[in-house]
This record gives C-alpha cells, sequence and structure tokens, in this order.
C-alpha cells in the first residue's frame, strides 16, 4: 500500500513540475527565444537597456532623446556643494554631430542597442556599397553618403565593423591600418632621401597621400585610416 501511494505521489509531483515549467514563462516573454541557423548577431539575445550614469565609460552607447550616441570622454565631479554628476562629451552616431552633456550622477539612463557585426566589402553596385556577412552571405548596402570620406580606404575584401542599431545601420569601422598599392608617383631623386622628404601618391582607391621619397610605383603601403598617414612599406 505505502509502495502505491508512493508511486501515486511522485506521479503528481512530475505532473506539477512538468505545469510550473510550461506555464511559467509565456511564449510571448522577451525570455522566449529561438537561435535560428544564419540569425544575426543582432536578433539573437535579448538585452538590458538601463544602466546607471555611474556605469558610464570611453566607448559606451546610450540612447538620449531617442537618438544613439557614443561617450568620447567623461569625468565624475563631486563639488564641494551640491550633487554629484557626470560630465561627458558624446558623439552622435547618426549625424556625428559632437556635443556635451552632463548626467546626475547615479542616474538611470538608457543604453543604445548598439550592435557591432563584421562584414566584408565585396564591390561598389552604382552608388551603394556591397557589405557581406560571410557567415550567412546576407547583404548590406550602404549610400555613398553613409560610407563618406571612409571610401579613400576601403578596397575590395576588406573587413569592416558595421554598427546597427534598431535594424539600422548607423556607422561603420574601418581596420586601423590598411594595405594599399601605390598606382601613381613621381619617382623623386637621388639623395633626396637623407633630407627626409615627401612626395603626393595616388592610391588604388583614388586616395591621394604624401609618402616618403623612395616609395615608387606599384608598390604596397600601409595607411592608418585614423589620421590618412602613410605607416610603412607593406
Amino acid at each position: 500500500m505505502a509502495g502505491i501511494l508512493s508511486a501515486h505521489l511522485f506521479s503528481n509531483s512530475r505532473l506539477l513540475c512538468s505545469s510550473l515549467l510550461s506555464h511559467s514563462v509565456p511564449s510571448n516573454s522577451r525570455a522566449s527565444f529561438r537561435v535560428l541557423p544564419g540569425m544575426p548577431l543582432r536578433s539573437r539575445f535579448p538585452r538590458i537597456y538601463a544602466f546607471s550614469s555611474n556605469d558610464i565609460r570611453v566607448g559606451s552607447s546610450i540612447e538620449v532623446d531617442g537618438a544613439p550616441w557614443r561617450v568620447l570622454e567623461f569625468l565624475h565631479v563631486k563639488p564641494g556643494k551640491g550633487a554629484a554628476f557626470v560630465r561627458t562629451k558624446v558623439r552622435n552616431y547618426i549625424t556625428g554631430n559632437t556635443v556635451e552633456k552632463t548626467f546626475r550622477a547615479g542616474s538611470t539612463l538608457q543604453e543604445a542597442n548598439v550592435v557591432k557585426e563584421t562584414k566584408q566589402y565585396t564591390y561598389k553596385d552604382g552608388s551603394n556599397y556591397i557589405f557581406m556577412d560571410l557567415a550567412t552571405y546576407e547583404e548590406t548596402r550602404l549610400s555613398d553618403a553613409e560610407v563618406g570620406d571612409k571610401m579613400k580606404w576601403l578596397k575590395e575584401g576588406t573587413a569592416c565593423n558595421l554598427l546597427f542599431w534598431n535594424g539600422r545601420v548607423i556607422d561603420f569601422e574601418l581596420p586601423i591600418t590598411v594595405k594599399l598599392t601605390v598606382t601613381d608617383v613621381d619617382p623623386g631623386l637621388r639623395g633626396d632621401t637623407a633630407q627626409g622628404g615627401s612626395k603626393p601618391a595616388t592610391l588604388e582607391t583614388g586616395a591621394v597621400v604624401n609618402v616618403p621619397l623612395f616609395v615608387g610605383r606599384g608598390e604596397e603601403i600601409m595607411i592608418d585610416t585614423r589620421t590618412g598617414q602613410y605607416m610603412s612599406r607593406a
């Protein structure tokens, strides 16, 4: 009799646990999601957007007045009188404008859901630059205006980081250094290398940079994309 009762209680316990698990997380809850093969990373994981102004760091992405901003500088200030605050310099991802913003220490901010994905620049189609995800073969198109001056350092096969916010591309990052071929340059003069002189050179992307006098046509050189300056021979 005791064995039958124990088996009955065990069976009921399993049914109760199963029922609780099936109802503990609603199917439409943000905690309920599936990871499908090829699904972009920005769609896979739910994120927590609220954080404190005390958590601000260089590179943090915050959302203010419905726009995404990147923190360039920050300083925690504790005045002798009055409440502490955080002074920041931020750049708007979309417009590129840089402004200073101040937040009360410990105040709650909205973190911008900015997601970075690596794409390869594959080719140009008219006025559009085509970037491809090598894992999913998903293509992303950016216009001349969206690429801007970065087109000077962009050649086919370059791996870039595209930044997404609310499903749209708001910016992209080039590698810090790129290797480009010199297509046109004056030959320079013998003995000028000792003077540390330089001369303009045209690169395969159409960009013009100053290079040392010893650099010749057809050579590959390294360029710092942050400054647009010559670094070395490749």
